[in-house]
């Protein structure tokens, strides 16, 4: 059975002056070894939670437990988890085998311990021959993994980062990505990560929370919730998605018969799996991932519509359909060269029905 690292039970938090809550009602449990993200825009309540489990933030409600021991009004120093800010807060004149060994010699453990704990880091973190360098002298990647270094030392529990990465550029946040999961699956620490990033979250995380307006509005594995959407805001926060009005015409079990309403005078009919609560004669909205959807000849197709726009990103193509009565179809496709022919003119499209989820508007 897994074990729970961080216990989160119905927490609050307002603050003053402010006329909506930072976190309303929060339940949520992050589990041991588990690299788990807080997702969601500015403002969601994303860092105030990951500050509440800091001790940074008191509680109006709720309750916070940490290996099963109730923190109350516990305060950071003496909670067993750690934190990586955004700015990272090196200390600039250390040394980088200083700026590791300073929370040890906070905590008074043995010289040759600290020696011996801040080689280990460096090869861990892959920072040999770096120790006696000053921050100033390093790279923000560099930076980066000292910060992570002085903050895993003492071996907390948790280690909790706040959007550590957003001061990098695009390839070394990809590579620190690669480098953060590594080191969360080598020390077998909890991790509890913050980013607005989708993608970001999508390929680090063992499970994700997405947060809107201090509520959970799903939790769960990357690919449920990128597949699986609980609601329209997760559908379109997460990722790329299409979103076609519709009529559901039947229900049969959990899914159901929907007619689209963007097809001009065709009559359109889609099978969806996974119908939702709505009910027959009930407008919807179908949500559909681009590169769920097939290119077919227009002849044949159901779906028809010209293509006035693509974009070639290397590694696939991107195609701007526009439908009959003139909405948008956003259509990703492999292998661009192979279709060039059906771009060239009035094009058909083919979803199938485990491609879509139905939501009620």
């Amino acid at each position: 059975m897994t074990e729970t690292a961080i216990a989160i039970c119905g927490v609050h938090k307002t603050f003053p002056g402010a006329s909506q809550a930072a976190l309303d009602g929060v339940s949520l449990d992050i589990l041991k070894n588990e690299f788990f993200t807080l997702l969601g825009p500015s403002g969601c309540g994303k860092t105030t939670l990951l500050r509440t489990i800091a001790g940074f933030e008191d509680l109006d409600q709720g309750s916070i437990e940490l290996d099963g021991v109730p923190m109350g009004r516990t305060p950071p120093n003496l909670r067993p988890v750690n934190t990586v800010f955004q700015s990272y807060a090196l200390f600039p004149h250390m040394s980088v085998a200083q700026n590791i060994a300073f929370a040890l010699e906070m905590l008074n453990r043995p010289r040759d311990g600290i020696r011996a704990r801040v080689a280990e880091m460096m090869t861990l973190l892959r920072l040999e021959g770096l120790g006696d360098r000053r921050p100033a002298q390093l790279s923000g990647g560099q930076q980066q993994r000292v910060a992570l270094g002085r903050a895993l030392a003492s071996e907390p529990k948790v280690l909790l980062l706040d959007e550590p990465l957003s001061a990098l550029d695009l390839k070394l946040r990809k590579e620190m990505q690669i480098e953060l999961k590594r080191l969360q699956t080598a020390t077998g620490i909890t991790f509890v990560f913050v980013t607005h990033d989708q993608e970001e979250a999508l390929r680090m995380s063992d499970r994700i929370a997405v947060m809107r307006d201090g509520r959970l509005m799903q939790v769960g594995r990357p690919a449920d919730i990128y597949e699986r959407p609980a609601n329209l805001f997760v559908a379109e926060f997460i990722g790329d998605a299409n979103f076609l009005p519709a009529l559901c015409v039947e229900r049969s079990g959990a899914g159901g018969r929907f007619r689209l309403s963007c097809c001009g005078e065709d009559v359109v009919e889609l099978e969806v799996i996974d119908a939702n609560t709505i009910q027959t004669g009930a407008k919807a909205i179908l949500v559909v991932r681009p590169e769920r959807i097939a290119l077919v000849p227009h002849a044949s197709a159901l779906i028809r519509g010209d293509v006035p726009e693509t974009i070639y990103s290397g590694s696939d193509l991107m195609a701007h359909a526009r439908l009959a009565d003139g909405t948008q179809l956003r259509v990703r496709l492999s292998g661009a060269a192979d279709v060039q022919e059906l771009l060239a003119g009035r094009c058909g499209f083919a979803i199938p029905g485990d491609a879509v989820r139905a939501f009620a508007t």
